[in-house]
């Protein structure tokens, strides 16, 4: 009976942990994926070309960046 107990408060406290670093994991991952704009030489640094037909600002084609607006 004992034993259950024990077991049973490893298992409780193993899943608490689990959520908190479940929630730690997610509040650091949001901040990295929200688009930012590069410099142009950071786009052609790192292997990308300036894109200057897009409507409102250049865009980074191909590297690191790719996909990114250029300010």
């Amino acid at each position: 009976m004992r034993n259950r107990r024990i077991i049973a408060a490893v298992c409780a406290t193993a899943a608490l942990a689990g959520l908190g670093l479940t929630g730690a994991a997610t509040a650091t991952a949001a901040p990295t994926t929200a688009a930012r704009s590069v410099t142009p030489g950071e786009c052609t640094d790192n292997g990308g070309t300036i894109d200057h037909s897009t409507a409102m600002l250049p865009t980074c084609r191909g590297g690191t960046y790719n996909g990114q607006s250029v300010d």
